[in-house]
């Protein structure tokens, strides 16, 4: 338990470190779906402001489909970053294992978002000498692979036992620039394929709701000025299950 503590921590100080780029991953859908009617949903934010709403359904025991939305509205002094994300897909689930408890999901969607960013310069005595405006919209496709484990150890805090279970994704996305304008002159469109591990360690406060911490990489295939990889996930949030198989712990 202490050992994946520490490497969770080790990853967020190198996620804090990132980089500046106009893509801005949302948190993946990852709803550990169990059988048909079953319904999964998410909430999850940054420090950095980035909001995350997560859907999923279960339309037969082994087929879900998913539905997802981000937006961050942040603004500097000398810099402002502003997107939203909105994307969907679907795909195939499975239990397995001698309790049925670990999950295997392997998801692909399709999405759309918008990022606007503004750099201002000032002088020595603080006054606005310049502001460079850029406006991207993109297209996004993407392809995952969730592993997840509802075994669960038990976290003992306040004289109660609250059950801790882990899991990990691999996303890989294809992101490219539709339009980017620069100070209202249209510029060089650009894309890229990054790749996104993620971990995410789930708290179980009931049945159906357990708090989520996620953290994740972001590496870029290709080498880009402004479709690049940098920005990371750092969030905490709340999941929700209803409909599900009641597995053995």
């Amino acid at each position: 338990m202490i050992k994946n503590y520490k490497l969770l921590l080790y990853l967020s100080l190198i996620f804090f470190s990132s980089c500046s780029s106009v893509y801005m991953p949302n948190v993946p859908n990852t709803p550990m779906l169990s059988q048909k009617g079953e319904f999964s949903g998410g909430g999850h934010i940054s420090f950095r402001g980035n909001a995350s709403l997560n859907g999923a359904y279960a339309v037969s025991d082994h087929f879900g489909v998913l539905f997802s939305g981000a937006y961050m509205n942040n603004e500097k002094h000398s810099k402002d970053f502003k997107h939203k994300l909105i994307e969907v897909g679907g795909g195939y689930f499975n239990t397995f294992g001698p309790d049925k408890n670990r999950i295997l999901e392997i998801y692909a969607g399709y999405g759309g978002g918008k990022t606007n960013r503004a750099f201002r310069t000032f002088d020595d005595n603080d006054i606005l000498t310049n502001t460079d405006l850029e406006e991207i919209t993109y297209n996004k496709t993407f392809i995952q692979v969730n592993y997840s484990s509802k075994k669960s150890n038990n976290l003992h805090l306040f004289g109660t036992d609250f059950p801790i279970n882990y899991g990990t994704a691999l996303r890989i996305s294809s992101v490219q620039m539709k339009t980017f304008m620069r100070n209202s002159v249209g510029q060089v469109r650009e894309g890229n394929t990054f790749l996104e591990p993620i971990f995410f360690t789930r708290m179980r406060l009931s049945d159906a709701v357990q708090l989520q911490y996620t953290s994740s990489g972001n590496f870029g295939l290709n080498s880009r000025k402004f479709m690049s990889a940098g920005n990371s996930i750092f969030t905490i949030g709340a999941v929700i299950n209803v409909g599900g198989k009641k597995l053995k712990q």
